[in-house]
């Protein structure tokens, strides 16, 4: 069942939680589909193992013929490992990175993305999407060199890929976050080793603070919403992680 973040006037966003239940061999993924009007795109498909559920379910909300966008946050298996049969099962093209642009090709036959992918360059673009657009927002290092959130400013979403993640269940994933504290233990460890430094977040939450977001929605877990939209980008841009915390005993030999 797809879970109902938006929907007005004929712009609908949906998330989709539970696809990559695999007998827990697999992390819990989120994947997405914003519809305006009669376009439609879908962002973060995910691997193999949530694609035939995920076309079946769109179907039910959209003709996966009609989409017109696969909108990619970086090139994780988890992110695009399904790309081949989304280039063959729709008319859909890629938008991810420029500096994955010529990677993504390996997860697909030959000839298969040709003329098919769009690089996004590194300040990011804006996407017409029916009557619409959605803006991706730089977000290198977040953990990707070439990294990217997609900001719809209908229902004023920021599809936050890697960040905000809580881990858990997919039933955890489909109850939205309103209060940070409580869930910090199933996110701080995530971030601090994810996420390249505390530079990288701090411009982050400079950035984002000039947006009025509603919710943010993470690639694993449970959306944030009401105050912990607030709270995270303020937790978040003073969180030490990544090479902050490294040190010469991170480097050595093993016995």
């Amino acid at each position: 069942m797809a879970i109902e973040l938006y929907n007005h006037q004929g712009h609908v966003c949906l998330m989709f939680a539970h696809l990559s239940d695999e007998g827990g061999e697999a992390v819990q993924a989120n994947q997405f589909l914003i519809i305006d009007g009669d376009q439609g795109a879908v962002i973060d498909p995910g691997g193999n193992m949530a694609f035939n559920e995920l076309l079946l379910t769109i179907g039910r909300y959209f003709p996966p013929n009609k989409l017109t966008e696969i909108l990619a946050s970086h090139a994780d298996p988890d992110i695009i490992a399904s790309l081949d049969r989304w280039m063959t099962s729709t008319q859909a093209t890629l938008y991810i990175s420029k500096l994955w642009e010529r990677f993504a090709p390996h997860f697909c036959k030959p000839g298969k993305t040709a003329g098919r992918i769009v690089g996004i360059p590194d300040p990011g673009m804006r996407i017409k999407l029916g009557r619409s657009e959605i803006v991706a927002l730089p977000a290198h290092f977040m953990h990707a060199e070439g990294n990217f959130q997609f900001w719809d400013p209908v229902s004023k979403i920021l599809f936050s890929g890697d960040l905000g993640v809580s881990l858990g269940t997919s039933g955890e994933a489909a109850t939205p976050i309103t209060s940070l504290a409580p869930h910090l233990h199933r996110m701080e460890a995530f971030h601090r080793r994810y996420m390249v430094s505390q530079k990288v977040l701090r411009l982050w939450a400079n950035m984002v603070r000039q947006l009025p977001i509603q919710m943010i929605v993470p690639q694993h877990g449970a959306p944030l919403s009401g105050d912990a939209v607030k709270e995270f980008i303020g937790w978040i841009g003073d969180l030490t992680c990544g090479i902050d915390n490294v040190t010469q005993a991170n480097y050595t030999i093993p016995a």
